[in-house]
């Protein structure tokens, strides 16, 4: 991207920086300024060269707006953004992987394969284990209620409510109940009639969308974000990421919705409304950075399709509600007097169902009327009972309920929400049951208990939330950067001291709920240090523990290990593992030593047997390696000898896997290369009653690339266009791709370049 942004630069006179028009936009067109101001052409000075466009749709109105009133980017917002990074990279690499290398080393059912640490991260997570804490220590008490209930006619009966409400202790209900019960008549002590008004809602904010996203879409903060601005850089809505819920005097809201006059769900509802004249949107709070959330152009179901037309759905009917009038209701009361106890009971008639009509699910509920009368008339008692209730804990937070803690304490940003609540989903700190609710997993309650043991000031949203206002000062041009960034740095280092100092209080929480490492897993190969069998911990990440000698290896992740023919590496003796990622993907040995240690000056930590440089080793890429890979530039197709009989050849670097001579029995790589593009040839011994060679022939030897026997035998997968080392050549195609469909077996394929050379790209999936 540099290189590209300095090549559209160089000799340029002006710049328009059309980022986002957030902070963080600020802040990226200060780096696109740092690659290409040295590349442009020199002015004379005071000239200005540098200009920012300012927009919240990607619509031809706002973009010719924009261009219209340029200014410049602000360069204190984008210093905010560089000291939030740096506080957050610092502060959480510090204790994240303090953490990690502590807790992973000592136990190995933590199932996480990061124990990490964040400013706004582990506060969100407090707040879900303040929660289950709540419900935890939750003791149900008993109440009773007295219910009443008097025939208004013939068929119709009205149930009362207590205006007491409830009572905590038995005998003085059953007293009450005792007054009440012998009673025939109930007599009307009032009656009230209002006229009320159920408000229009303020216009949408990014917070209030991810709210109802969660509780109503059933679409989690994150990918509601991600479908939102797909539907921002589609065209369809405003920019989704804002804190105002005022419209600006001067937006065009008659313009927005006769866009939507034609739609074929709200059009009679629009065309109501533009006939009538609109209702100004309410007043809301004006952050002074975007317009509240608005459609931009209209959209139908088919256009759309699955979450993102439920989330443009949501947005265009609450715009619409926006500028349409209040619900309006009447709500009547009754309140009567059994005995000396008195009760009430209320209903509510629609007098105008204004916004509801756009908005159904925001209605007023269907009740039944209420009959007609006045102070003094009776009722006859049909029956007035004493029911026995228990007080219930408070539920788990929903998502929904989790942002709007966040957004009341100042943790995070309208953008960053998302992140911190899916980053606690995806660490195992939290799991999203039924109906969106976030309830702490073993670790996460672990973790936010000791923090609370150690320094409660690292889970609690106080600490974060005045950072928070420190770097908005910064924004606005009313703090320095470095001192607000010196300051917060300190604080936080004197609490990673004493952190580290104080571990051992986290710790003895751990150990009450997690294994060690020792009790964890199941022996699978030995150590070559003491020949002892090293047990293999499956859970995240995964990995070889020898209890012995009390040393742990890490694996590759997110595959299938298991012992390899009980084969030892020659360098030290510790058996090799086998690594796959499924019975169509690759596979490759290692020696869990040498992946952690690598063995020579041109290996890195984390490499196995396919890329290991030893020259004589059976397993290694010496040995195994047939040629330069058709893909990436840097990879080596290797053999696995473990594949047979549906024999595979895989790059040790990226994801190319060829499958090939399905059914032989043995293959290997001989020690001869080929003539033509020097890679090693195979040994090939195929299934006499399933033989491709003509006559009776079982053996043939050749290069994978060149052999014309061998091309109709290879099936190559994720790669590209031919051989690198035929790239230019007269059988190259034009630019890289898939082809849509599969060669059916043993029928050749009509688009195979005839070039030799060309060949085994040709069969690529």
């Amino acid at each position: 991207m540099v290189k590209f942004l300095q090549v559209e630069g160089r000799g340029c006179d002006y710049i328009v920086l059309w980022l986002d028009c957030d902070k963080e936009g600020e802040n990226i067109c200060f780096e696109v300024l740092d690659v290409i101001l040295p590349v442009m052409n020199k002015t004379q000075s005071g000239e200005k060269t540098v200009f920012r466009a300012k927009f919240s749709s990607i619509t031809d109105t706002d973009i010719c707006s924009a261009m219209a009133r340029l200014g410049e980017p602000d360069h204190n917002e984008a210093l905010s953004v560089d000291a939030r990074q740096e506080l957050d990279l610092r502060i959480g690499c510090a204790f994240t992987r303090f953490q990690t290398k502590y807790f992973q080393g000592k136990y190995g059912d933590l199932d996480s394969s990061l124990i990490s640490f964040g400013p706004c991260q582990t506060p969100t997570l407090g707040f879900c284990v303040e929660r289950h804490d709540k419900i935890q220590s939750f003791k149900p008490e008993t109440y009773w209620v007295l219910q009443a209930k008097v025939n208004a006619d013939k068929d119709k009966s009205l149930l009362l409510d207590w205006d007491r409400v409830r009572v905590f202790d038995r005998e003085i209900a059953q007293m009450f109940l005792n007054m009440t019960k012998l009673e025939k008549e109930a007599q009307v002590e009032a009656t009230s009639r209002k006229e009320k008004a159920k408000q229009r809602p303020l216009a949408l904010n990014t917070v209030e969308m991810l709210r109802v996203a969660s509780s109503a879409l059933g679409m989690g903060p994150q990918h509601a974000m991600q479908t939102a601005e797909r539907l921002y850089t589609q065209g369809y809505i405003s920019y989704p990421r804002t804190e105002t819920t005022h419209y600006p005097e001067n937006f065009d809201l008659k313009g927005s919705l006769r866009q939507q006059a034609n739609h074929p769900y709200w059009a009679d509802t629009v065309k109501q409304l533009l006939a009538e004249g609109i209702n100004r949107p309410r007043k809301g709070h004006d952050a002074g950075d975007h317009p509240p959330i608005t459609p931009m152009r209209s959209a139908t179901e088919a256009e759309l399709g699955g979450d993102a037309w439920r989330l443009y759905e949501y947005i265009t009917r609450h715009f619409i509600a926006t500028v349409s009038h209040d619900c309006r209701y009447l709500q009547s009361t009754i309140s009567f007097r059994v005995g000396p106890e008195l009760f009430t009971c209320s209903g509510k008639t629609v007098i105008s169902p204004g916004f509801t009509e756009i908005m159904p699910w925001q209605s007023v509920p269907l009740e039944e009327s209420l009959p007609t009368c006045q102070r003094g008339d009776t009722f006859s008692v049909a029956e007035v009972k004493m029911l026995e209730k228990q007080t219930s804990p408070p539920d788990y937070l929903t998502e929904a309920e989790l942002i709007t803690l966040m957004e009341k304490h100042g943790i995070g940003t309208d953008a960053s929400i998302p992140v911190h609540i899916n980053n606690i989903c995806q660490r195992n700190y939290v799991t999203v049951e039924s109906g969106r609710r976030l309830k702490p997993t073993n670790l996460g309650i672990v973790l936010v208990h000791g923090y609370y043991k150690i320094d409660a000031e690292l889970v609690l949203p106080t600490i974060r939330s005045a950072v928070e206002k420190q770097l908005n000062l910064i924004a606005q041009g009313k703090a320095d950067y470095r001192q607000v960034l010196g300051h917060t740095l300190d604080i936080f280092k004197r609490k990673f001291h004493y952190f580290v100092d104080s571990i051992a209080g986290m710790d003895e929480l751990m150990e009450v709920s997690f294994s060690p490492l020792a009790a964890t897993g199941k022996p699978l190969s030995r150590c070559g240090k003491c020949h002892r069998f090293m047990k293999y911990i499956q859970a995240k990440p995964s990995r070889l523990h020898c209890s012995h000698c009390d040393e742990t290896y890490t694996l590759p992740q997110n595959g299938t290990i298991k012992l390899y023919k009980e084969l030892r590496c020659p360098l030290d003796d510790f058996e090799l593992v086998l690594w796959s990622s499924g019975s169509r993907g690759k596979s490759y040995p290692l020696c869990p030593y040498c992946y952690n240690h690598p063995p020579f000056r041109d290996m890195k930590k984390g490499m196995g047997c396919n890329e290991c440089t030893h020259p004589t080793c059976q397993h290694s890429l010496s040995m195994l390696g047939i040629g330069q890979c058709v893909e990436c530039e840097s990879g080596v197709l290797v053999l696995d000898p473990t594949s047979g009989p549906k024999w595979k050849v895989a790059c040790n670097k990226c994801n190319v896997v060829a499958h090939c001579f399905e059914n032989a029995h043995r293959v290997r790589v001989s020690a001869e290369t080929c003539n033509t593009c020097e890679a090693a040839l195979l040994d090939v011994d195929f299934n006499k009653a399933k033989s491709p060679l003509p006559g009776d022939e079982t053996q043939h030897t050749g290069c994978v690339f060149c052999d014309p026997i061998f091309q109709e035998l290879v099936e190559l997968k994720h790669a590209a266009s031919c051989h690198p080392m035929h790239r230019g050549g007269p059988g190259r195609r034009q630019g890289r791709g898939r082809a849509r469909g599969r060669r059916p077996p043993g029928k050749p394929n009509p688009r195979r370049p005839k070039d030799k050379m060309s060949a085994l790209a040709a069969y690529f999936v």
